[in-house]
């Protein structure tokens, strides 16, 4: 092969496709060497323990990128036609509803300009408008939240109530038809250093099929199940992110209050009675988590919404956009804020704290030990709220990931997916009430405080043969893992005849 003056790269153009890929890998390595060259000597104790513990993390990142989750395609067919049965339905009510309704006949919902005219200049409600991310230009737009408040208008809402439960189905349906391998497998891409919070982030697999798997919805994941002879254990770490919050106040300021909350018991539940004091509360744990789980808002319920207060209190949201993300008036969320922060004040000490390092300092670290420089406006609010929710968020990251390194150096299951705070592994199911002990001991990370105060998240894991939570019509779901499990296993895993048979008996039944 000739010598290439990769300065200059001058005569690709005249170079076969095998040289330019030549050229293209041989770069890749050595430009890859050079930045390691010129990064290497500025890494302090701080940075240098990151970037180890980032590489320990490629092993078990690339094992689950390779063996990925196998998928029922039977159950994902099935599951795909009720929902192609239901968007029929709706579009053809829809379409009835604008044509016989309004006289409108060449209405495609899908369309955002045409659902733009149909409210804007059919029906005459006054548009909402938001700045493009992309242009920077203010105009009229058709999302989640602007069809939401415009379907107050009479004409409007049954509309949008249509618009928004077939967009929820489409996306549902193009999850359901993403691209699985032959193996009968569907894989993600994991990228170890894919966030500033040193979380991983995913994306479709290497050879261009699957799908980011780290945010696949519950009402979807029973088409995912555990291999012949094996089963699935969704371990997660309870109330990460809180028991974090409490843990930083503990250090920084010596207050336990949020952490002692954290740690009694149900926190959100007593989030949702400083919320909503009007609900039937009776100071007994039991009831009180019943009436916390009653509906509030699409499939959420009081509990849910006040995880969200919560959370969102926490790292430094304001009332009107707190509203907005919990369908909760604003007056609710000032009175809300009002007793949380009388009942924790060290959330504004640490607000305080946060912001005037990153003014002062520019970079904060974690209690785990991973730095962050911020290169925003450092008096931006924007700014200075990521920065609030970097040490919880990036804590949190660091000890879930530190867990799954142990559980996969244990060999004792394999490593199937990494999910934000949470890992799902597959293990023989015989070995069950053996492994998973063992599994929380791997997972539970423990951290000391001030004082020689352990701090350690507690794990739970809820079991069954597919990712789903379990139901009568899903008998084979996840349960949460008490020991001594003494289901069966009803629909069988598929073997490699199904998926070989899977593509003929498709193509008959859509003959």
């Amino acid at each position: 092969m000739r010598a290439i003056h990769t300065a200059s790269l001058k005569g690709l153009a005249s170079m076969s496709e095998e040289e330019k890929l030549w050229i293209y890998n041989g770069l890749d390595c050595c430009v890859t060497a050079e930045v390691l060259g010129a990064l290497l000597p500025q890494l302090d104790e701080t940075t240098q323990a990151t970037y180890d513990f980032s590489l320990s993390l490629q092993a078990p990142a690339l094992e689950m990128k390779l063996r990925g989750v196998l998928i029922d395609q039977e159950h994902r067919d099935e599951v795909t036609r009720q929902y192609k049965a239901t968007i029929a339905r709706l579009s053809n009510s829809l379409t009835r509803i604008v044509r016989e309704g309004i006289g409108l006949d060449d209405f495609l919902w899908s369309s955002p300009t045409q659902l733009k005219r149909l409210l804007h200049d059919v029906l005459g409600i006054p548009p909402l408008k938001k700045q493009s991310k992309t242009t920077r230009q203010w105009g009229p737009v058709v999302d989640r939240d602007t069809l939401e408040q415009l379907s107050v208008h009479f004409y409007a809402q049954p509309i949008v109530s249509h618009v928004l439960r077939l967009r929820e189905l489409t996306k549902k349906v193009g999850v359901l038809q993403t691209d699985i391998d032959s193996d009968g497998r569907m894989r993600t891409s994991y990228n170890i250093a894919g966030t500033t919070t040193g979380r991983f982030s995913s994306s479709l697999s290497d050879y261009g099929t699957g799908t980011n798997l780290q945010n696949i919805e519950e009402l979807l994941r029973s088409i995912f199940v555990a291999d012949p002879g094996m089963k699935l254990a969704y371990i997660d770490l309870e109330q990460a992110e809180s028991r974090l919050v409490g843990a930083i106040e503990y250090n920084l300021f010596d207050d336990s209050r949020y952490l002692d909350a954290c740690e009694s018991g149900d926190l959100h539940t007593a989030v949702c009675r400083l919320a909503w004091p009007n609900l039937p509360w009776t100071g007994d744990f039991k009831t009180d988590r019943i009436t916390a789980e009653r509906p509030f808002y699409r499939g959420h319920s009081y509990r849910d919404m006040a995880k969200k207060l919560g959370h969102g209190t926490n790292y430094g949201g304001k009332p009107f956009t707190m509203s907005k993300q919990t369908h909760t008036d604003t007056a609710t969320v000032a009175e809300f804020q009002s007793a949380y922060f009388r009942a924790f004040p060290a959330h504004q000490r640490w607000h305080q704290r946060v912001a005037q390092t990153l003014r002062t300092q520019g970079c904060l670290t974690t209690l785990t030990g991973r730095r962050r420089w911020f290169f925003g406006r450092r008096d931006d609010d924007a700014t200075i709220r990521e920065a609030i929710a970097y040490d919880p968020q990036g804590s949190v990251g660091d000890i879930l990931n530190r867990g799954m390194l142990q559980v996969w150096r244990a060999n004792q299951c394999q490593l199937l997916l990494q999910v934000h705070d949470a890992i799902l592994v597959q293990y023989p199911q015989h070995n069950e009430d053996r492994i998973l002990p063992y599994l929380f001991h791997c997972i539970e990370v423990p951290l000391q405080l001030r004082g020689g105060r352990t701090f350690v998240i507690p794990a739970e894991a809820k079991t069954g043969w597919n990712w789903s939570v379990a139901s009568e019509i899903n008998p084979d779901g996840l349960i949460k893992y008490k020991g001594r499990d003494t289901r069966t296993r009803i629909r069988p895993a598929p073997t490699e005849l199904d998926r070989s048979l899977h593509p003929l008996l498709l193509r008959a039944a859509l003959a």
